[in-house]
């Protein structure tokens, strides 16, 4: 019988469905448990030292210091540093921090935008950390990653050269916040160096689990400045970023701006200049100084022709980073401007109409469901993985006017390697297929002769090699078909597709004829290479226990692909007793070769099914796994045995999962005898039983 604490985290899990990741409820990073940790460090009077992310030049990383200047790196707590450090000093301000010697003005100008969002901010920033109640040097802080929020765990030993802060540092030198919350997102990312280069939109949706919304200023829509307001008063966050100039340094141009550099949007406000409306937008520079010196900056003459009012209001003469430019000199000078909110209702400004959201994680597999983009519409591209869409009709509080966007469709890849830096994004994209009345009854995947024969109603303007593309779109009532792609054919990679519509819409994936089910003919090698691959690991009596067993699984089956400590002693000797025709406990090689085939076999659709590719099996992918195990399991069981076979962090592990497979199908044999053969469908009761066997 199941321990007390399990049985209720089955009914949590009942009740709670696939709550686990989100805001309220985090997944805990590298399953370092802020709760735990803190409770062992304050019972053990000792200060807490993270070993997953050292305080050594391991988590500072190559590229930002010289080898001369990484010598003279000291790591201390904020109580070496300055007699009392707060956590929080007089509230949260956009003017709290400067930017250091890594080049993350991306994260932190995001991080400006952030401040003015106070309830998200507290999501990100728990506010009830300080260095005087049950202070034992542990902080920690929530960001959104590519799905899932992730509680992420830090020491506060802080880089330092001369008893100064390397990279962020505060206004108030005892005031801690931005160093902290940038070492915990350094930590996401890898090191300190993983942070350099990047673009507002990666930190906005990190910090908010967003829907994210690029204008290209180069060609801004006609309602731009009617859109900026919008979002203003929605609560969004907003930044924008300066063309690069011909080399990578952050050059200062005359007129005061930094190429190739990011901004944050903190304001909009309209005037009245010698009898005419004139449209601001206020920026602020995460360098915490520098500033736009042209028409309507800190000390152009133009504050002269506005109302003492307005002057008042607006104007501050201090080289604090912040300053105003008129609207058609922001869309002149800047390229891009990022707006990330919790809904897109600010787009037509109807704060009545609720977005429907759908979530979706695939995979780009080589050779299966990596077809490329249209250019191989012959060949390949309906291969790719292909979502079908229901749009409904709008409600009368919803309905919009003819040809207005009713559709966001966000395509985002998820990285395939935990150093930012190391993550080579490919090209990708998407295009929509009306599907027509004769076509509705078609099951699986649609063909190539479909594609050959219709073109996309919808589609990105380019394929481009960023973590997300998204498209505004209009589509009437009907049904669709999305399909994400690379651009070039034969590209492994995972992605995230988002669905915001304002009608009620129904989707599914259409895996057609794909099966991910077990194939048990790849085996290497011929029968002279099997039989002395297992001659060179058997023990004298050509026999062996768990206990071998155990080190041959590991060592050899396993080997490059352990999520945690492979499989167990336990696990082992109940394999023994499945696959055993004797009682020695004791496998022959015969025996061995049956059981090595089988886990070879669920190795390898642990492999297809993991489209995530994160190492883990998903509640969603443990569905594909019963389908190609041939298992029929209700969605209650199967968020039981998920439970029951997963880790810390709620996903189900390779050798968790050969280990269940194996069992799951023995024991669909042992009924099956029982039911002469025919097809069985296990009570729960019964599936409960398995699922809890150890």
């Amino acid at each position: 019988m199941p321990p007390p604490g399990v049985c209720m985290s089955i009914l949590n899990a009942r009740h709670k469905g696939d709550g686990y990741g989100t805001v309220d409820n985090p997944e805990v990073f590298f399953k370092q448990e802020y709760e735990r940790l803190k409770e062992f460090c304050i019972n053990r009077q000792v200060r807490y030292i993270d070993e997953m992310f050292p305080p050594d030049i391991r988590s500072i990383g190559n590229g930002i210091l010289k080898p001369d200047d990484l010598k003279q790196v000291q790591w201390h707590r904020p109580g070496k540093l300055v007699p009392n450090p707060s956590f929080v000093v007089d509230g949260i301000s956009r003017f709290d921090f400067g930017q250091g010697m890594v080049g993350n003005c991306w994260f932190l100008a995001s991080l400006g935008a952030l401040t003015f969002q106070k309830v998200i901010f507290q999501h990100v920033v728990p506010f009830e950390q300080n260095f005087v109640k049950d202070y034992c040097g542990l902080f920690h802080f929530r960001f959104w990653r590519f799905g899932r929020w992730v509680d992420v765990v830090i020491d506060d030993k802080l880089p330092t050269i001369n008893g100064n802060l390397l990279f962020v540092r505060s206004k108030d030198p005892t005031e801690f916040w931005p160093a902290l919350l940038e070492k915990a997102y350094a930590k996401v990312c890898g090191s300190y160096s993983d942070m350099s280069s990047g673009t507002p939109d990666e930190a906005l949706v990190d910090f908010t689990g967003g829907v994210h919304i690029c204008i290209k200023l180069s060609d801004p829509p006609q309602d731009l400045w009617e859109l900026i307001c919008r979002a203003g008063k929605s609560h969004s966050l907003m930044g924008c970023g300066t063309p690069q100039g011909e080399t990578p340094a952050n050059t200062v141009l005359p007129n005061g701006l930094v190429q190739g550099h990011a901004y944050t949007v903190t304001g909009v406000r309209e005037i009245m200049s010698r009898g005419q409306a004139v449209c601001l937008v206020r920026l602020l520079n995460p360098w915490g100084r520098g500033e736009w010196n042209g028409d309507w900056s800190d000390r152009s003459p133009l504050w002269e022709t506005v109302s003492p009012q307005d002057r008042a209001l607006c104007l501050s003469v201090v080289d604090n980073g912040e300053f105003w430019m008129s609207l058609s000199e922001f869309c002149r000078f800047y390229s891009d401007l990022d707006i990330c909110c919790m809904c897109p209702d600010f787009i037509d400004g109807n704060s009545s109409c609720h977005w429907n959201t759908s979530y979706y994680e695939g995979r780009w597999l080589a050779g299966k469901t990596a077809g490329g983009c249209l250019n191989n519409i012959t060949e390949s591209f309906w291969t790719n993985p292909q979502y079908r869409v229901h749009i409904g009709q709008l409600h009368n509080e919803s309905a919009s006017k003819r040809g207005e966007k009713n559709m966001l469709v966000s395509l985002m890849q998820k990285p395939d390697k935990r150093n930012r830096a190391l993550v080579k994004n490919i090209h990708i994209g998407f295009a929509v297929f009306k599907v027509n009345t004769v076509l509705k009854a078609q099951s699986g995947k649609f063909p190539a002769a479909f594609f050959s024969r219709n073109k996309p109603v919808v589609q990105t303007k380019n394929y481009v090699n960023a973590r997300e593309v998204m498209e505004l779109v209009m589509l009437e009532p009907g049904e669709y078909l999305i399909v994400p792609s690379t651009f070039k054919h034969n590209e492994t990679a995972s992605f995230i597709l988002t669905i915001l519509s304002k009608a009620e819409a129904h989707i599914h994936e259409t895996s057609g004829g794909h099966t991910y089910g077990p194939n048990e003919g790849e085996e290497p090698g011929d029968a002279d290479d099997k039989m002395k691959f297992f001659s060179q690991i058997f023990n004298k009596s050509d026999e062996m226990d768990a206990e071998l067993l155990q080190k041959f699984l590991n060592d050899k089956i396993l080997e490059g692909d352990l999520k945690t400590g492979g499989f167990s002693i336990d696990a082992c000797r109940s394999m023994v007793v499945m696959m055993s025709t004797t009682t020695t406990r004791k496998l022959n090689s015969g025996e061995l070769y049956s059981l090595w085939k089988k886990v070879v076999s669920y190795k390898q659709l642990f492999h297809r099914i993991d489209v995530s590719a994160n190492g883990t099996i998903s509640l969603s992918e443990m569905r594909n796994a019963a389908d190609a195990l041939g298992i029929r399991v209700s969605n209650n069981m199967l968020k039981i045995v998920t439970l029951r076979y997963g880790s810390s962090s709620g996903g189900v592990t390779m050798e968790n999962f050969i280990t269940l497979a194996l069992r799951l199908v023995c024991m669909k044999k042992i009924f099956q005898r029982f039911s002469d053969g025919m097809t069985l469908t296990l009570p729960e009761s019964e599936w409960m039983q398995i699922s809890m066997c150890t």
